[in-house]
């Protein structure tokens, strides 16, 4: 059993890395992270849809069932996840491009998935946790290509911020908080499980604060540029400048 998950590990690591390097050949134009971020796009999109289906549909469901045993589904998924995780892990120590709050969520998101997998249990509400992490993945990366290709100031760039703050705040936050009472709440799942899930959900709330701060200056920035209109236009209504209909 210990062999087959090690097997399903390094495919999994080894398709991450060649997706990677199939990127880099054909965005030769490009720096590596923007191909490591179209890694991180395509593992977003598939993570998702995966831990979607297992959640709501294949079950069984997290909230009432935390501790429960593995079912294969899950642990493909899983392996599929720890793969990627690790692969963006040492890109991430290689390149020196985030800082320890991402590494921190890299290490423990690796130290959840193995216990799971090593528990043979508790993948039902592991595998919530990396639908609701991955569920604003698409859309921060996203914007950083918006920012790459110079079309961040734009509508469209608005309207990625918003979906990532209201998605982030609302399902890493709020649900992730009835999520973790849940865990503390079972008597199934083991003692250094829930530990793991306090310290995820606390490292959600450091990403939630640098986003808020962002939010908020952000919003700030956007009000004075409006007033600034408002006023122009007025002065120029005032002095005869401007046509009116």
């Amino acid at each position: 059993m210990a062999l087959a998950l090690c097997l399903q590990v390094l495919c999994s690591l080894g398709g991450w890395l060649s997706l990677y390097v199939s990127f880099c050949r054909l965005n030769k134009h490009r720096s590596y992270e923007w191909s490591c971020r179209l890694v991180t796009f395509t593992h977003g999109i598939l993570s998702i849809g995966l831990s979607a289906y297992i959640g709501f549909i294949d079950g069984p469901w997290p909230f009432t069932h935390p501790g429960s045993p593995n079912t294969p589904l899950q642990v493909h998924v899983l392996c599929l996840t720890l793969g990627y995780f690790i692969f963006d892990l040492g890109w991430c120590v290689y390149f020196q491009s985030e800082g320890p709050l991402m590494l921190a969520h890299h290490t423990l998101s690796i130290l959840g998935i193995i216990m799971a997998l090593v528990l043979g249990e508790s993948g039902t509400e592991v595998n919530a946790v990396l639908f609701g992490s991955e569920i604003t993945n698409p859309l921060l990366q996203m914007r950083w290509f918006l920012r790459e290709t110079g079309h961040y100031h734009s509508f469209t760039g608005d309207v990625v911020d918003f979906l990532f703050v209201a998605l982030f705040t609302g399902v890493r936050i709020g649900v992730g908080a009835r999520l973790l009472f849940c865990e503390m709440v079972s008597p199934k799942p083991k003692w250094f499980v829930k530990v793991g899930g306090i310290a995820m959900y606390a490292v959600s709330w450091c990403f939630m604060f640098s986003i808020w701060r962002f939010a908020w200056r952000k919003s700030i920035k956007k009000y004075h540029a409006w007033r600034s209109r408002r006023s122009e236009e007025r002065q120029l209504k005032s002095n005869g400048h401007l046509k009116t209909h």
